[in-house]
């Protein structure tokens, strides 16, 4: 019988509703794991056992009282260490904050909670979600980086210490270390998830997002967090679907556009490889997969990303850098104090610069169902000091398009590679009706055995 910590959300949710499995046997199963492999991985930073296992058994007395409160109904998730969780220590990765406990919950967390799941506890972020390293491990090969910032959420999905998580995006913190991690990572439109609660990076460019190990899994994520939220003023009043109602319609062979453009030009050898091995897969399978033509300058794209995330991470830090400026690690420490230095006119530049891309963008999709590229410029680095190269993701974040990694298949050390699939604006449904799609058709599905 598969010990409940393999379990997908939607089988642990399936058997769950059956009366098969119990939201505290699911609990119990999950604690074990992370009781046996959080001392080499180091996911967490804030596990209370007793408080989670309490909630497990909360959770199944409304159940057998009440039934199913919604689609997750008894599904632990993990919540990455800037998203606020009402009495639970939120550290955003930094001393500052190390005693700091909300007094409630971020929108997204409440959502989830309201479909029925259970935070099961604060994973690893790094410090203020930026490019500083972490102390978690790649489940894969633990002399490699995990990806960043989302490091904790990653790990925990691909280790089986809890079936989904919670991330964020602002350069490529969603799809790198799902990439590097081999599970699915899903970042919506910006605006379609609310951030209220969630710490800040940069108010243009912060997206929540989720890891998964199916698309059906992150389906049901989007699922309980979208919708509009008046107190995130980035929040899109766009109405929301039944994405799961969609995904089960199944889908036509998709149109497919490849962008060679700067990833399939500049990354290594596996990388392309690994994706052009998809394209043939994909083609097989029936998908019409034909280039899709981009040509803008990718440096000066870079540029204008860092600029903008420079520019409004400094305004959030202002206070607490100059009362605490030793507490910051040396990268957003370089950040801000590189965002202090920035003209308006640079600013508003870079965002001119942004909103081009966005109509190159738009007019290369044109045809297509999604745009597919790698998602990494290579297998995750054996290298701890840094946490990857975040510039095959930047370009998605600039556009504020959903956009999902795809685990593809294994490079020559025997580390995971993705694929990543870009949509449009606020067709989520399209996106992951398509991502199922392919995903059926790839039919990879990666686990890190060497962890047990």
């Amino acid at each position: 019988m598969t010990e409940p910590f393999h379990l997908t959300v939607a089988e642990a949710s399936s058997r769950i509703r059956a009366r098969t499995l119990s939201p505290v046997e699911l609990m119990e199963s999950l604690l074990a794991r992370s009781q046996a492999l959080d001392p080499e991985l180091r996911v967490w930073v804030t596990l209370d056992p007793d408080a989670a296992s309490a909630e497990a058994h909360e959770s199944q007395r409304a159940l057998e009282k009440n039934g199913p409160a919604g689609p997750l109904h008894g599904v632990p998730v993990g919540v990455k260490d800037i998203f606020y969780a009402k009495g639970v220590r939120n550290t955003a990765g930094s001393p500052i904050y190390a005693d700091f406990v909300p007094d409630y919950d971020s929108t997204p967390v409440k959502l989830l909670r309201r479909a029925g799941a259970i935070v099961m506890g604060k994973t690893v972020t790094t410090q203020f979600a930026l490019g500083d390293p972490p102390p978690t491990r790649n489940p894969w090969n633990s002399a490699h980086t995990p990806g960043g910032s989302s490091s904790g959420s990653a790990v925990g999905v691909s280790a089986r210490m809890f079936p989904a998580a919670l991330g964020s995006q602002t350069a490529g913190s969603v799809i790198r270390p799902a990439s590097f991690s081999g599970v699915v990572g899903f970042k919506p439109t910006f605006g379609r998830v609310s951030r209220y609660g969630v710490v800040p990076v940069s108010w243009s460019l912060d997206t929540v997002g989720c890891f998964t190990r199916t698309v059906e899994d992150a389906t049901l994520m989007l699922g309980a967090m979208a919708g509009h939220d008046p107190n995130d003023v980035a929040s899109a009043d766009n109405a929301v679907p039944d994405y799961l109602e969609s995904l089960g319609s199944g889908g036509r062979p998709p149109r497919i556009g490849l962008v060679r453009w700067f990833f399939l030009d500049t990354c290594d050898d596996q990388a392309k490889q690994v994706t052009l091995g998809v394209v043939e897969k994909l083609s097989r399978a029936g998908a019409d997969v034909e280039g899709a033509h981009l040509d803008f300058d990718y440096e000066v794209l870079l540029a204008a990303h860092q600029t903008i995330m420079a520019a409004e991470a400094a305004a959030v830090h202002r206070r607490d850098f100059e009362e605490r400026p030793d507490d910051y690690a040396p990268f957003i420490r370089g950040v801000i104090e590189k965002g202090f230095l920035i003209p308006a006119t640079t600013y508003i530049k870079a965002q001119r610069i942004r909103r081009d891309f966005r109509r190159q963008v738009a007019r290369a999709m044109d045809g297509f169902d999604i745009l597919l590229t790698t998602s990494t410029d290579s297998e995750a680095p054996r290298d701890l000091t840094a946490t990857g190269n975040p510039f095959y993701q930047v370009p998605w974040t600039m556009t504020g398009l959903p956009v999902i990694s795809l685990p593809c298949g294994l490079g020559a050390a025997g580390l995971p590679l993705g694929v990543q699939l870009l949509g449009r604006a606020f067709d989520e449904r399209g996106l992951l009706t398509t991502a199922r799609w392919c995903e059926e058709a790839l039919d990879v599905s990666l686990y890190p055995a060497g962890i047990g």
